[in-house]
């Protein structure tokens, strides 16, 4: 018997969490993403107005692909050369067996097709947030702090791409591997930020997007285990994602890292995520890798046992070693709040202040009035409050920022 979830919103949460897996499949039995786009989009909406009244059913990802399947079918009939397009539908229900040695998963399949090097870099990590992670258009503008109109173009322009350049869907053979990771990389570090800090909505953590991001970095170490970049990766997201447990207080009020209860963080998860980044530095040792730099960074806060004995020269010390490998304005920001824990409020309030192109961001006008705050300087604290509040937080976010605006002395 289908079971019955409570309201709709559980139920868009168990269609959100297997769309890039129908995706993906669709992808590799049509050979069009804009047709898997289609299919999968309706099988989305035929689940939402169904699961809600029937029930979910036992296995909803098959449910999905059927009703998916069923509709790429519908529209490859639709089209001209009936014939030929005939012979493409029975794939869909009997698609050939894939070769042993090729690996088997879908979504990592869509991860290198949508970040194939005949696209941009740029339009490689929109594509697969998009496609992959299912972010909407907005969430994935905001993850890579872009105007919406802006990757709305360049999803298109990709998708032409793609057709026009007649991109295979596969996963590379292993002497092209290293050469397309960057992008690979980028676009799994990105979708598990999404995951982990929502910008948006009422979640902190969009778990689905959280684990489908650790799903594909384990699986990029299956692929090349020996490579810095990839085992940096995974030790990131492992290190980060230890905490998880602690970054909310019973009332879902959010924590900070120096108001987390430390036992709550997962041991196992920071004692492999520091494994991997020692197995990554011994292959790193002329030209650090950038994720291994900040999976460093992130197992200095991970192994310190309490906020105040966080050994913040190395974190520093990290941080400039990132600077010659990734130079970013958020990555100086980051630095600036270590100094400021190092050296006091007045010089991380510095080099904020001295950080350029970070004005639609958040968090720079969020480190500012925590500093601004440290000083003394409650009223200028207020406005830099404010200006934070003004743009675009999840639940959890803002109403962290409006309780630390609301204890401002007045």
């Amino acid at each position: 018997m289908p079971s019955v979830l409570p309201g709709d919103a559980a139920v868009a949460r168990v269609v959100r969490d297997e769309r890039a897996r129908i995706l993906a499949t669709l992808v590799r039995v049509t050979g069009s993403l804009d047709l898997a786009e289609d299919a999968t989009q309706d099988a989305a909406l035929r689940a939402l107005e169904c699961w809600p009244r029937d029930g979910v059913p036992d296995n909803p990802r098959a449910w999905l692909l059927v009703v998916a399947r069923r509709r790429a079918v519908d529209l490859i009939r639709r089209e001209a050369n009936r014939a030929v397009k005939e012979a493409a539908a029975v794939v869909l229900f009997d698609p050939e067996p894939e070769p042993p040695a090729t690996v088997r998963d879908d979504l990592l399949r869509l991860v290198f097709t949508c970040c194939h090097p005949a696209l941009s870099l740029d339009a490689q990590v929109a594509l697969a947030l998009r496609t992959l992670g299912g972010l909407s258009t907005a969430e994935a503008a905001r993850a890579l702090l872009l105007p919406e109109a802006t990757l709305a173009k360049r999803l298109t322009r990709a998708k032409q791409k793609i057709t026009r350049a007649r991109i295979p869907y596969r996963v590379p053979e292993a002497e092209e591997l290293p050469d397309r990771l960057t992008g690979v990389a980028t676009t799994v570090y990105l979708i598990f930020n999404e995951g982990y800090a929502a910008g948006a909505g009422e979640d902190l953590v969009r778990v689905a997007l959280a684990d489908e991001a650790l799903r594909l970095a384990r699986l990029l170490v299956e692929l090349m285990p020996d490579e810095p970049t990839v085992l940096g990766l995974l030790a990131l997201l492992l290190l980060q994602d230890s905490r998880r447990a602690a970054r909310t207080g019973p009332d879902g009020r959010l924590l900070l890292l120096a108001e987390q209860d430390r036992s709550r963080w997962d041991r196992a998860a920071i004692v492999a995520g520091v494994e991997l980044v020692g197995r990554a530095l011994r292959r790193t040792p002329d030209h650090p890798d950038r994720y291994v730099v900040q999976a460093a960074i992130a197992a200095c806060h991970a192994l310190a046992p309490a906020y105040d004995r966080t050994p913040w020269d190395a974190v520093v010390s990290w941080y400039d070693v990132l600077l010659t490998v990734h130079d970013t304005p958020v990555v100086r920001l980051n630095r600036a709040a270590a100094v400021a824990e190092r050296d006091g409020p007045g010089a991380g309030l510095a080099l904020v202040d001295a950080v350029a192109g970070l004005t639609g961001y958040p968090w720079w006008h969020a480190t500012r009035a925590e500093l601004l705050r440290r000083l003394d300087r409650p009223a200028e604290a207020a406005d830099a409050y404010d200006r934070a509040l003004a743009l675009e937080l999840s639940g959890p976010q803002a109403a962290h920022l409006r309780r630390r605006r609301a204890g401002l002395p007045a």
